[in-house]
């Protein structure tokens, strides 16, 4: 049946933004296309029944930016897209984290929705009109959804917070602040920051979520018109009698098996509970022919340990480990442990642990970044693993997933406002946290980690920076905060809340609610009693290294940086890079020339880069009239004497000018390779020296 186009308007942050539903990708449940300023993102969802016995929520949300959007054509011999670049797959989190905890408990339909971006404006971000599209194109389906949520992002210039700011207004940022929610209650929050006070955060998010709270406004006025009734949806429930008799028969024995300190050992004793239930109604007559009987036990068993856990956090005050509400795990810290990296650190909190190892190099190999906006690079990387082992499991071995390179990126973002500019530090730095073991928040042990690695490696870091995970648990108006949250603590509990930092201040932060609203006050309590915990595991830090070392690595590349004019960068290149290309292959250093006239010059030899910078100083001289120089005969003609001043730069001493009085041959005053000092005395129009070795002999006179 054909659909009418419908068009939306709304002025958002300055800019137009206008949602057209009906005309495009009509055989999708739902479909949206969103317009803001020149950015066009197309969003569409696609729902479909649960496989028979599915017992997991089936949730894909993909972000595909498409090169042609900005007007380019993809690198490489394919030329086409390939797999998602790393923003890509942080938006797609992004998208995912506040729109999954809000389909109905128990829904296990296959729902997809893909967002493309057709059209990229780089003062109107595509990444939140594709949350946007997200979730309208779920309101306005027949796919249960307890929507709509959106998300904006917040600066901070000079003070002044700012909505949406474009890419260039960030780089004076010194917050980078995105939220995200429903109109009741912010759900996702990601953020970067230089240092920033917590009451200051605060006040950012509180602005944030009330833009938040008008998009979501403007979502409904549509869902409300066009919207699809939506399909019906009750989540399964066990029989009453079956859940009173779990309960009374095995409540004491979880919670015996929950309050257990070691997790291995705790997680043993859950699932031992758990196969005692199984095997239990397994042996009722009939029951074994019965497995939706047996999964309806599982559930209830797992709906238990989900009840015990919170009940004694939120009435008992009790952790599994025995814990103090606000006690952070037992700490350690190591430093020195990789001999060939070029630093490393070894971090410890509780049962997480994470080895960290840092790679210094020139600048020329920092990672260059292709994508909507305009090419840069970056130098500074930080890369995180989880394999398997590290919870004692098997699996999975291969190229990062979704949340290991989010987990990369939270640090990333916690480290970066402590590195050094290129300026005083001309290095490219690459991070790489392993983790080694895990029980709870290994992306904030990675950032511990990190730091020693980089103050391990004598990186001038501006100053050391922890992280730390908050919990909440909520059961109506009571509720727990958390901190350093294990990992049942974690899963079964109704807030993620990461805070990276340093004693100034936050440089990152990552929350994830399940809750249904956390209030201003929980958020202050929250983050007061993340930075006590921050402010002890900086202690710890910094006793175990209490400043940057003073050297780099023996086996850290050299680097030294000069300056010289932008229009002599062709004198050092050469005709087809001939006298760059020169210098290496004599010195066998590394050479990168900025536009700006920035050279850097690294190796292992620090000979070899004293030996390349005169060669470049050389070549970069400035000859003036009236200096004097010491240069090199390096030719003899019967009207005078050719010296090299510097490198490509000969100056003619005339017969007339090698001695005080008469010469009749200039072999009788000069030979080959001998060393003058001259003054020079003119250059013509096109370059051309002459200088004297006489005018210096009548000034001693």
């Amino acid at each position: 049946m054909e659909q009418t186009k419908r068009v939306f308007k709304l002025e958002w942050a300055g800019k137009p933004l206008q949602v057209e539903i009906g005309q495009v990708a009509k055989q999708a449940n739902g479909a949206v296309l969103v317009r803001y300023g020149e950015t066009v993102v197309l969003s569409a969802v696609v729902g479909k029944p649960a496989k028979a016995n599915q017992d997991f929520f089936p949730l894909t949300i993909n972000y595909d930016e498409k090169m042609f959007a900005a007007g380019k054509i993809p690198g490489g011999f394919n030329k086409r897209e390939g797999k998602p670049s790393t923003h890509a797959t942080l938006t797609a989190r992004l998208i995912d984290r506040p729109i999954r905890p809000l389909f109905p408990e128990g829904f296990v339909d296959d729902v997809q929705i893909t967002n493309i971006v057709f059209s990229a404006d780089p003062e109107a971000g595509p990444e939140l009109m594709a949350m946007l599209g997200s979730s309208l194109a779920l309101g306005i389906s027949d796919i249960p959804f307890a929507g709509p949520i959106a998300g904006v992002k917040v600066a901070r210039v000079n003070g002044e917070l700012q909505l949406n700011s474009h890419s260039e207004e960030l780089t004076d940022s010194d917050l980078d602040l995105t939220v995200a929610g429903t109109e009741e209650a912010m759900n996702m929050v990601e953020a970067g920051g230089d240092e920033i006070p917590e009451p200051e955060i605060l006040e950012a998010l509180q602005f944030g979520f009330e833009k938040v709270q008008e998009l979501c406004q403007f979502e409904k006025q549509i869902i409300a018109e066009v919207g699809k009734e939506k399909i019906k949806f009750t989540s399964p429930s066990a029989p009453a009698d079956l859940a009173a008799e779990i309960q009374t028969n095995y409540y004491s024995t979880m919670r015996e098996a929950i309050i257990t300190e070691d997790k291995l050992q705790r997680d043993e004793n859950i699932e031992a509970v758990k196969a005692l239930a199984h095997e239990h109604y397994a042996s009722l007559s009939g029951a074994d022919d019965d497995p939706a009987f047996l999964n309806q036990v599982d559930e209830l068993m797992a709906e238990l340990e989900r009840q015990v856990l919170r009940e004694l956090i939120v009435k008992d005050k009790v952790r599994p480990d025995g814990r103090q509400l606000d006690e952070v795990r037992q700490l350690s810290a190591e430093v020195g442990l990789l001999p060939r990296a070029h630093g490393s650190g070894l971090f410890d909190r509780g049962q997480t642990q994470v080895l960290s190892a840092l790679t210094l190099a020139p600048l020329a190999e920092a990672q260059t970044i292709d994508g909507l906006t305009s090419e840069y690079h970056k130098t500074f990387v930080h890369h995180y693993n989880f394999p398997q082992f590290s919870v004692g499991e098997t699996g999975r071995y291969g190229a990062p997933g979704r949340r290991e390179i989010g987990h990369g990126a939270l640090g990333e973002r916690a480290l970066k406002p402590i590195i050094p500019n290129t300026e005083d530090f001309p290095y490219a730095i690459r991070l790489v946290a392993n983790v080694l073991e895990s029980n709870g928040s290994s992306s904030q042990a990675s950032i511990c980690a990190g730091t020693l690695a980089l103050m391990d490696g004598g990186v001038p870091i501006k100053a050391p920076v922890a992280g730390i995970a908050m919990g909440l648990v909520k059961e109506g108006a009571d509720y727990t905060i958390l901190t350093d949250i294990q990992g049942i603590e974690d899963h079964l509990g109704d807030m993620d809340f990461k805070v990276a930092g340093t004693s100034s201040g936050i440089t990152a932060l990552q929350m994830d609610i399940k809750a249904d609203g956390v209030t201003e006050t929980i958020l202050a309590e929250a983050l007061a009693q993340a930075k006590k915990a921050r402010l002890q595991i900086l202690d710890v830090i910094q006793a175990t290294l209490s400043e940057p070392r003073l050297s780099l690595s023996k086996y850290a590349p050299k680097i030294v940086q000069m300056t010289i004019d932008p229009a002599k960068i062709k004198d050092v290149i050469g005709r087809g890079g001939e006298t760059i290309n020169e210098i290496i292959d004599k010195t066998g250093v590394k050479i990168d020339i900025e536009q700006s006239g920035a050279v850097t010059i690294s190796s292992d030899d620090e000979e070899a880069i004293e030996e390349a910078k005169q060669i470049i100083s050389d070549l970069t001289r400035e000859i003036k009239v009236g200096e004097v120089y010491m240069g090199t005969v390096n030719r003899i003609e019967p009207f005078g004497a050719f010296v090299e001043l510097a490198k490509g730069k000969n100056a003619l001493i005339h017969i007339s000018q090698l001695t005080a009085g008469h010469l009749d041959k200039v072999e009788n005053a000069v030979k080959l390779g001998d060393q003058l000092l001259v003054k020079v005395v003119s250059i013509d129009g096109k370059g051309r020296i002459n200088a004297s070795r006489k005018a210096l002999l009548s000034d001693e006179n």
